[in-house]
């Protein structure tokens, strides 16, 4: 199977249902581990997030703290200015991260924010030219897209979130058809795209391969895998956590379904201290790293060292 994949052929669903149920977590863990060091070696992909626009959003995803349909705490601002996160661009650059990604709350930007935002992304490749950006800014159109590529954004985040047969279950407001079409027209416009999603929101080890499926349809080359870090005050919050056998396995087949992308370590990665070096041994090849949106990450200096330390190069 790693010859075949290797030589261009990828599983469909049936055959990834079938793969699933007839080997062992370590059998996955070893061919995901072999097709990482085939299509991406000991690369590690860097991204650092900035929350600048937060909370009051007006979709309801079970899973989010910032959706004004719950009760969770959270912080509540417009669209930053430049000078909030010029601070943060520069320890980027600094210390080599790949992508600087600003991200918003909100179905979508207004077109004020959208000004705002193209702003922000000319002023960060001005004086860092080397610095990567991305955007995750909700449902655009094809011409609002245009305009974040052309103020230098050449990544846009859409996450799909869960498998297709269970997004209607987590979220109501807008739907996989709504996100898909925001992917296609990121691609259109020449936009990278990176797209993934949360594991542990109550999906079963088959539709996680649903959704691994259809990124691979989409032609995602960035997959964020988040689990689930259930917050008080959302519909969540007491969502059973997976075990470690079903973490690693589900990093192992997304990889496997999508051998040439970056299978990208998430939020959530604190939960994983106890199993952290397998984890990175079942395929992953990226990382976000320092704090995320709404909760604390790892220290990013920290987090550069141990990345070394496993063998990757930044």
């Amino acid at each position: 199977m790693k010859d075949s994949i290797i030589e261009g052929y990828r599983l469909d669903y049936q055959e990834a249902i079938l793969l699933s149920k007839t080997s062992s977590t370590e059998e996955l863990i070893d061919l995901a581990n072999d097709l990482r060091l085939h299509f991406r070696g000991n690369k590690l992909d860097t991204c650092m997030i900035f929350n600048a626009k937060s909370g009051k959003c007006s979709e309801d995803c079970k899973w989010c703290s910032q959706s004004q349909y719950h009760s969770s705490e959270v912080a509540v601002y417009d669209l930053v200015e430049y000078t909030d996160l010029k601070d943060d661009v520069q320890i980027a650059s600094d210390r080599g991260i790949d992508m600087f990604s600003l991200v918003t709350s909100g179905r979508k930007l207004s077109p004020k924010n959208i000004q705002g935002a193209t702003a922000i992304l000319k002023q960060i490749k001005a004086g860092y030219p080397n610095l990567g950006c991305c955007a995750s800014m909700g449902l655009l159109n094809r011409g609002e897209l245009q305009q974040l590529y052309d103020a230098g954004a050449r990544r846009y985040h859409c996450n799909i979130e869960t498998a297709p047969s269970r997004f209607s279950q987590l979220c109501t407001t807008h739907t996989l058809e709504e996100k898909i079409k925001t992917i296609k027209n990121a691609q259109a416009v020449g936009l990278m795209v990176c797209s993934g999603g949360i594991i542990g929101m109550g999906e079963t080890e088959e539709q996680r391969i649903e959704m691994a499926i259809l990124l691979q349809e989409l032609g995602i080359r960035s997959i964020p895998i988040n689990l689930l870090n259930p917050i008080k005050g959302t519909p969540l919050e007491n969502a059973q956590s997976l075990s470690d056998g079903e973490v690693l396995r589900s990093f192992a087949l997304f990889r496997i379904l999508n051998p040439e992308a970056d299978i990208r370590l998430a939020g959530g990665r604190l939960r994983l201290h106890s199993i952290q070096d397998q984890v990175f041994k079942a395929g992953v090849s990226a990382s976000i790293v320092g704090n995320y949106l709404t909760t604390l990450g790892v220290d990013l200096d920290t987090d550069l060292k141990n990345f070394r330390a496993k063998g990757y190069t930044l």
